[in-house]
């Protein structure tokens, strides 16, 4: 690898493949299906596809809490997209998703299947066709969806950009280290800012806004990415630590991060869920005081 602070870009970049970093082997410049593989259906409506990173998260919380109100018809399958070793170049996940990324959601309730995908996307169109999680007041919808995709423009720069280079990049650089440190930071205070006025992230109503953010933020608070709670002194976003802790008081958050889950503890790991009694050998784990 060349001395980064050397580093001329070439007239016409090309690629390299043993550019390095975690992910080098599944990233490629081009996109399509690698291999035929189709994917699996289950019995239930709503049939989704993912793994539990914080995108795929998001979706399992909506799903979890739609239960818990009484909605049947959320009744899903979750079925585990491996990211690491290439299942989202399968040809039935790239039909699905054309940009192959987790989550999607392939909804079978009509005579015709609808394909979803995008987690912020995702999120919305099930929160309409329940008509839950998503305010209809015009001001107070507004104030959600603005929020949501606040996170859908935000969370490259913590994930893409501050994680990638904090953690999993092959060699640490100071510039974006630096660069994406500040940006993380600076999000982290216009969450801070809210919370110290609102009590969830849209109003006073837990919504898909707050969903969409917890994964991402709540998890950076909570320690859960990167491993850099102390790098980004979390304790002085004290309001996100509150909301974060308080969203991790319900049932369905801790049941939706729990879902397709195959990193952390195992207690807590739920490969696959085709149905709400899979739970069950994670009881105990549930049970416990949250962390």
């Amino acid at each position: 690898m060349a001395d980064e602070s050397n580093y001329v870009p070439p007239a016409v970049w090309t690629w390299d493949k043993a550019s390095g970093g975690r992910f080098a082997h599944i990233n490629r410049p081009v996109a399509g299906a690698t291999h035929e593989r189709p994917l699996p259906v289950g019995r239930h409506p709503l049939q989704l596809y993912s793994l539990g990173t914080p995108n795929g998260v998001k979706v399992t919380i909506l799903l979890e809490e739609l239960l818990a109100a009484g909605f049947t018809g959320a009744e899903y399958d979750a079925w585990l997209i491996n990211i690491g070793e290439g299942d989202q170049f399968g040809s039935g996940f790239v039909e699905a998703n054309p940009n192959s990324k987790i989550p999607a959601l392939v909804d079978r309730s009509g005579s015709t299947p609808v394909r979803v995908f995008e987690s912020g996307a995702i999120l919305m169109y099930l929160a309409e066709k329940f008509g839950r999680f998503l305010p209809t007041n015009p001001s107070a919808r507004a104030e959600c969806l603005s929020w949501l995709f606040w996170q859908v423009g935000s969370a490259p720069f913590l994930g893409g950009g501050f994680g990638h280079f904090y953690a999993y990049a092959p060699v640490k650089m100071e510039y974006p280290i630096n660069r994406y440190t500040m940006e993380s930071k600076r999000q982290l205070d216009v969450l801070n800012r809210r919370l110290a006025e609102s009590e969830y992230i849209a109003g006073d109503d837990y919504t898909i806004a707050d969903m969409a953010i917890f994964p991402w933020y709540g998890g950076i608070v909570k320690g859960w990415l990167y491993s850099a709670a102390e790098f980004l002194s979390v304790h002085d976003y004290t309001h996100v630590l509150r909301w974060a802790d308080q969203l991790l008081e319900r049932p369905a958050v801790r049941r939706g991060r729990c879902v397709n889950r195959v990193m952390g503890d195992p207690a807590e790991q739920l490969r696959e869920r085709h149905d709400a009694a899979d739970f069950a050998p994670l009881a105990d784990a549930l049970a416990r005081p949250p962390t």
